[in-house]
């Protein structure tokens, strides 16, 4: 009985050394989702989620265009009443969401963000012509964020890719 015991708690002790050594769970990354498709509802999700919202507004719904090409993501957003709407640069969000999204999901060819006081629609290549690279190419999310946000940070280039 003497034997057991220790034997028992040798095991429970040896268990216990192997939780502590285990790897922590890896930090969730939009970018798992890379490569895509429109009609994948769950990755689309997975991508639209964390992305930022307009203060004042929530994302209230999400359509996916697969019945014909080109392909296309749509996000609704509906007003938040706890918050009161401030002055905010829509184009500014959506271009920064829309080069998100098109970065990871391979086959949208457009996006199209129904806000409460304006709908912005932005398409692969307009973003392409104004980047000059195509966003695929990035394989690493805090790279994209960085590109995005550098070219963003040049007001009269955002002015002119909403002319063109």
């Amino acid at each position: 009985m003497k034997k057991k015991s220790i034997l028992i708690l040798s095991f429970t002790a040896l268990l216990s050394l192997y939780g502590c050594t285990s790897t922590p769970p890896k930090e969730e990354t939009i970018f798992e989702y890379k490569d895509s498709y429109v009609g994948d509802s769950g990755a689309v999700g997975n991508i639209t989620r964390p992305l930022a919202e307009p203060e004042g507004e929530n994302m209230g719904g999400l359509e996916l265009k697969t019945t014909e090409e080109p392909y296309g993501i749509i996000l609704n957003y509906s007003p938040d009443d706890s918050i009161e709407n401030s002055e905010l640069d829509y184009r500014e969000l959506a271009l920064y969401n829309a080069s998100i999204i098109l970065a990871l999901v391979k086959n949208a060819e457009w996006v199209q963000f129904n806000f409460v006081e304006e709908e912005v629609k932005v398409s692969r290549d307009e973003l392409q012509d104004w980047f000059v690279k195509d966003l695929r190419d990035f394989s690493e999310e805090e790279e994209l964020r960085s590109f995005i946000q550098e070219h963003l940070e040049d007001e009269e280039k955002v002015e002119q890719f909403f002319r063109d």
